[in-house]
């Protein structure tokens, strides 16, 4: 018989991973009211901005203002691409970083113009002077089943790249399905395999709905042990690095399957529904997932 956890964290990614591909120029304070909003329905971990290019990323130019003027609450991750992005990040008051890198050597071309080897060379006396001065660390590993350039990527050398992390002190592991190709057996056996062999670190789990199987990858991961899952309210979100990857898996679709199953998030479906209206009408394509259709559909009777 299978068990599952009386909790999950969610942490929310919308309001940078989500709008970072919009083609539509959102508002900064459009985007401070939808981080107000989802803090309200009760998320407590939220990826808020990326100081990234704007040159690249135009969609975060705003990122040192999204830091300054966003609501105290809870656990802030802002996205850093290298140490440039940390100076500018730690400036503005940012407790939490966040770096990445791909397992594929062609992803982390494609992405920031360096090979695997040569973003964790980088990144590690980065990463050992942030722990040392009390930041929290996330370092979130893309293409870590699949690659749009090499396909299926080894659970070897997934499992290498994060024990290389780990062996740095980083505090938590973001493991992700980038393009939203992996099903919930490989989700399975990459999750059971982390866990068995990295126990100590916080581990959590990002998807993609590509293939409208998000949902089914979350829950194999739970049963594999893992309480953590990075989500993007209304589903919004893909990787202008990585072609065909969609959205991320909708919040508030996860949130209902994992309160339907007696899992406890500590977050309120109504008011994540009310966020997500509030971003609805500066977003490029309708929304359309299925928790936020019933609440149209109630709202409109």
């Amino acid at each position: 018989m299978f068990s599952l956890p009386n909790n999950v964290t969610i942490i929310e990614v919308g309001p940078r991973d989500g709008l970072q591909n919009e083609k539509n120029e959102v508002s900064t304070e459009h985007k401070l009211e939808f981080i107000h909003a989802l803090q309200a329905s009760g998320i407590q971990e939220m990826e808020i901005t990326s100081f990234v290019s704007p040159k690249w990323v135009p969609q975060m130019a705003d990122a040192a203002a999204i830091v300054e003027r966003a609501h105290k609450h809870g656990r802030q991750f802002v996205l850093t691409p290298n140490s440039k992005g940390v100076e500018r990040a730690l400036q503005v008051g940012a407790k939490s970083v966040a770096v990445f890198v791909g397992v594929s050597n062609s992803f982390n071309m494609k992405n920031i113009n360096k090979t695997t080897a040569q973003s964790m060379a980088e990144l590690k006396p980065l990463i050992t002077n942030l722990k040392q001065q009390g930041y929290f660390v996330r370092a979130c590993i893309s293409t870590a089943f699949y690659c749009p350039y090499e396909g299926k990527i080894a659970e070897e050398d997934t499992l290498s790249l994060c024990k290389e992390f780990s062996s740095w002190g980083i505090d938590e592991l973001n493991v992700a399905d980038t393009i939203g190709m992996a099903n919930p057996q490989e989700s399975h056996t990459l999750f059971s395999l982390l866990l068995r062999e990295i126990p100590d670190v916080l581990l959590t789990a990002h998807f993609h709905d590509t293939r409208k199987m998000g949902l089914a990858n979350i829950y194999a991961a739970l049963l594999a042990g893992v309480s953590r899952f990075d989500t993007s309210a209304g589903g919004l979100g893909g990787c202008p690095f990585a072609p065909g990857a969609t959205g991320n898996v909708a919040t508030e679709d996860v949130v209902n399957m994992l309160h339907t199953m007696g899992v406890q998030t500590g977050i309120d479906e109504n008011l994540l529904c009310e966020a997500v209206a509030i971003i609805s009408p500066f977003v490029s394509r309708p929304i359309d997932t299925g928790m936020f259709r019933l609440y149209q559909i109630q709202q409109q009777a």
